[in-house]
């Protein structure tokens, strides 16, 4: 029972960080920080991959399967991002080849 409510304090901690973090950084920024965080994405997907392969009971394994789902989607979503924004540096010649 005691992992347990480490594991909530380590989220809890970790989400309040994170919100007062993204909250502090200029709009003009996010663009080229989600383009350059890709990889720690990545990262945080496969931590919520393993952590869903230790999951033993049912309530665990929603959490780590919605802790994939959201890792994976946030890793789609820097992706996306980034292809928008190189799409924005091409030039028009380079737009209607290719």
């Amino acid at each position: 029972m005691i992992e347990g409510f480490t594991a909530l304090y380590i989220f809890m901690l970790a989400a309040f960080t994170g919100y007062e973090v993204i909250s502090r950084v200029p709009v003009i920024l996010h663009t080229p920080l989600m383009s350059g965080s890709n990889f720690v994405h990545g990262i945080v997907l496969v931590g919520a991959m393993i952590a869903l392969g230790h999951a033993d009971t049912t309530t665990e394994q929603a959490i780590g399967f919605f802790g994939v789902l959201l890792a994976s989607m946030n890793a789609v979503g820097g992706y996306v991002v980034t292809e928008r924004m190189l799409e924005m540096f091409k030039s028009s010649k380079e737009k209607k080849n290719g």
